[in-house]
């Protein structure tokens, strides 16, 4: 009998208790509103928000920049890369020649582990111009990259072939799609 009653006591009191303070919320929330109403003839300070400057719009870039950078050096770092030190150089080589910045690292995975299996002393990691026993060497990473780079825009960006499933149509055309999934999925990692 005595549980009845605390149960009872229960379902009684609570709900009455939450209305009483949903009630008494309400009073103090309109008395705050009627109070600022009634003093409306007295003027208030006001706060002015300056706007924002060109210089934070600069600043956003560089943010955005450092990020790109960032997310570059995070994946040849954990990855073991030869590539890490040339994180900032993809960025701007991607930008003077319009591409996704994502897409040449992308590609020397695919291609070369990130020059891990690249042919030695060639600073070839993305399989460029190697057919059979003809092989492209460069002088250093930075010629690979620009020439690279350079050539997906001439030969592959200017003639429409973005993605990596119309790049792969020219650049690996015996593929039947396995390179433009893993260059899409390294992309991803990327982001």
């Amino acid at each position: 009998m005595g549980k009845i009653v605390k149960l009872l006591t229960f379902l009684l009191l609570t709900p009455l208790t939450l209305l009483l303070s949903l009630v008494y919320l309400s009073y103090l929330a309109y008395g705050a509103d009627v109070n600022r109403h009634s003093f409306s003839n007295i003027s208030q300070p006001v706060a002015f928000a300056a706007l924002p400057s060109q210089e934070s719009t600069l600043n956003d870039e560089i943010v955005t920049l450092d990020k790109r950078i960032e997310n570059l050096r995070t994946f040849f770092n954990r990855h073991n890369s030869s590539l890490e030190p040339y994180a900032e150089y993809f960025v701007s080589v991607s930008e003077k020649y319009e591409l996704d910045f994502r897409l040449l690292p992308a590609i020397a995975m695919q291609e070369s582990n990130l020059c891990k299996k690249a042919p030695k002393g060639s600073y070839n990691c993305w399989g460029f111009g190697i057919y059979g026993k003809k092989m492209t060497k460069f002088t250093s990473y930075e010629e690979a990259i620009d020439t690279v780079a350079k050539t997906l825009f001439i030969e592959y960006k200017s003639k429409g072939l973005n993605t990596p499933e119309e790049i792969m149509a020219k650049y690996t055309p015996s593929n039947t799609g396995a390179w433009a999934n893993s260059v899409n999925l390294f992309m991803d990692h990327l982001e």
